[in-house]
């Protein structure tokens, strides 16, 4: 139970920064798959693996929302000054992420005819990014409009955070969303339900995004597992140019990052980071654990 707690928690500072998604942790911890499994076992399963998901998910929840919770009680505050050290850091995530999964998976990216799926999956987040929707979003007064909006944009950021390759917060980011998000969790945990009603439409939209998504992801990962974790390679390069232009998205826009913001100290972090999520990996009694 303490080990799904920390993994659930390690997800959860993944999903909240944007950069790497808490799909990529999981993949790189290696319950990746258990995970797809037990989400689409919670949604169409049988008695037996409905109650099994249901274990798993829970204890993996109890960390998720601890991580979350410490990681929005201090985003919110320092995610505009320190934005070039949290955007160098997750550079050091990605890279070091990029060889790590290829040789995870190199017996399912033998073909490499699929390399071509990587462009797709490259322009789908540099896409994604270009879009910046920071103005004329007036969430103090929600309309039916806006709360379509708000919805769908909850919808894409949960399939992003599970899908290793590119981040939910990366999204929300483009989308104008994250900084609003990230507050009102905040002042949720303060007490204050200011940013209450924002919360709701977007959790619904969250859970309509799992209904849907997720089942589409298992299946194509089971029937095209190749084609897929190349495009998954293509959005974790694709991440790399969404990292640089972050700051640009900022509600007060800063510019992109460069060789004279860029922190090295916080870029080497992140590489020691991976290097230590896999080192866990590598431990005995979590291989034990991973094979019950």
């Amino acid at each position: 139970m303490i080990l799904n707690i920390i993994l659930g928690f390690c997800m959860a500072l993944a999903d909240s920064v944007p950069g790497v998604s808490g799909g990529t942790v999981a993949f790189l911890l290696g319950f990746y798959d258990e995970f797809i499994n037990s989400l689409n076992y919670l949604i169409k399963g049988c008695k037996e693996e409905r109650i099994k998901a249901i274990k798993f998910l829970i204890k993996l929840l109890i960390g998720w929302v601890v991580g979350m919770a410490l990681a929005v009680s201090i985003l919110a505050n320092v995610f505009d000054q320190g934005i070039y050290k949290i955007s160098s850091l997750f550079l050091g995530l990605v890279i070091t992420s990029i060889p790590i999964m290829i040789m995870e998976e190199k017996k399912n990216l033998i073909n490499k005819k699929n390399m071509l799926f990587m462009i797709p999956g490259i322009l789908l987040v540099v896409v994604l990014s270009i879009i910046k929707v920071t103005k004329g979003l007036d969430l103090q007064n929600l309309n039916l409009g806006m709360i379509i909006y708000i919805m769908i944009s909850g919808m894409l950021a949960i399939s992003a955070m599970v899908l290793p390759g590119i981040s939910g917060s990366t999204l929300l980011l483009s989308f104008g969303l994250y900084i609003p998000i990230i507050t009102a969790i905040k002042n949720l945990l303060h007490f204050d339900f200011s940013g209450f009603s924002l919360l709701l439409i977007f959790g619904i939209g969250v859970l309509l995004g799992i209904f849907v998504s997720i089942r589409g992801i298992k299946k194509v990962l089971e029937k095209y597992r190749s084609q897929t974790l190349y495009v998954i390679i293509g959005m974790m390069i694709g991440s790399l140019y969404a990292i640089i232009v972050g700051p640009t998205t900022l509600k007060v826009p800063k510019e992109a990052m460069n060789f004279s913001n860029f922190s090295i100290i916080y870029f080497l972090i992140g590489i020691l980071i991976v290097f230590g999520l896999q080192k866990m990996k590598s431990l005995p009694f979590y291989k034990k654990e991973l094979k019950k």
